[in-house]
């Protein structure tokens, strides 16, 4: 995300010798950075959006919310994680929503804003969650499924396999409009810049 001072801000996932390595880096020290790659995300405008974000998810989530806020679209944001320990960025996360359905699966995390919600369970149990809310006519919903113009998902890929079940074959299928469209983002491997080539840049997309 880029900041205020032309910065760049990164968060690293530790997954390998290479990412492992960044917490050795020294102030001052010189970074390559390659990207970003591929095309971006659309910002549509005056829209009804859905994020839904698992875990690291999140981290790319929020500044799309951010952006999404700045042309007038209604931005409900559910944000779900594994453990407590998972929940960071936390006042982003907010700031880039009208409204959050925070699910954890091992704990309960304390809703700041009058207009949130947090529920013990993952991501369809929250969004089940909401759809109970709109048949009791809750008054603090933000807008109802079938007004939805688009959900942007980000996250594993068991979230994205669940997420995608329950817009097509399960109760995202009854109440959501037939021109919702569900964006996925995935997440793939590079090996640029190590001497030979993987063709990773080169494969067809679906």
């Amino acid at each position: 995300a880029k900041c205020s001072k032309g910065y760049v801000s990164l968060i690293v996932l530790e997954t390998g010798g290479s990412s492992n390595l960044c917490r050795h880096l020294s102030i001052g020290e010189k970074v390559i950075l390659m990207g970003p790659t591929g095309r971006g995300t659309e910002i549509s405008k005056n829209e009804n959006v859905i994020l839904i974000g698992g875990g690291l998810g999140n981290a790319v989530l929020f500044s799309i919310g951010e952006q999404l806020k700045k042309n007038n679209c209604k931005v409900l944001y559910f944000a779900g994680y594994k453990k407590l320990d998972d929940l960071y960025k936390r006042e982003e996360i907010e700031n880039s929503s009208d409204q959050v359905f925070w699910s954890c699966e091992n704990g309960l995390i304390q809703s700041r804003r009058d207009q949130d919600f947090t529920i013990r369970g993952n991501i369809i149990d929250g969004l089940n969650y909401y759809k109970n809310k709109l048949a009791q006519n809750w008054p603090n919903c933000l807008f109802r499924f079938q007004d939805v113009n688009r959900i942007i998902v980000i996250g594993s890929p068991g979230l994205m396999k669940v997420v995608t079940k329950w817009r097509y074959h399960g109760d995202g299928k009854s109440i959501l409009s037939k021109n919702c469209r569900l964006i996925g983002s995935i997440n793939s491997p590079m090996q640029c810049m190590m001497k030979e080539i993987c063709a990773q840049c080169l494969q067809r997309k679906v």
